[in-house]
């Protein structure tokens, strides 16, 4: 459960991405990839809310949560990449408001987000493993 509250805000507010929690699950008698599954869950549908919020609340919101200067910055890469600055985009939380403010297609956000996600997670979860496999 913490896991996925981790990563479902991260992907709405908080700075604390779950990677570290996934990498250690084997310390705390849990499987890496339940973790890493759970992890991607909670990081897909948080996206989904900031997504919505941001296209509800709109830019003068959007703009007072990030600052100006994140704003035009992330606008910036947005307009110049679209889908590829969904895959590559970091800190994960603007891109996620920055997809609904600008209108992008939701389920070519949720496509690139499943793409991101999945690739950074699986990493993380195969340190897991490699963890475990240390530990026995």
């Amino acid at each position: 459960m913490a896991i996925f509250l981790i990563s479902f805000t991260e992907s709405l507010f908080q700075p604390i991405p779950p990677y570290p929690f996934i990498v250690s699950a084997p310390l705390f008698k849990l499987n890496t990839y339940v973790a890493g599954f759970v992890a991607f869950a909670g990081n897909i549908l948080g996206a989904l809310v900031a997504y919505y919020l941001a296209s509800f609340f709109g830019e003068a919101f959007v703009k007072r949560l990030l600052g100006e200067k994140l704003y035009l910055k992330g606008e910036s890469i947005f307009n110049k990449y679209g889908f590829f600055a969904v895959i590559v985009g970091e800190p994960y939380k603007l891109v996620c408001w920055l997809s609904g403010i600008f209108k992008m297609p939701v389920m070519t956000f949720l496509i690139a987000s499943a793409i991101a996600r999945s690739l950074r997670i699986s990493a993380f979860v195969f340190f897991g493993n490699l963890l475990e496999k240390f530990l026995h």
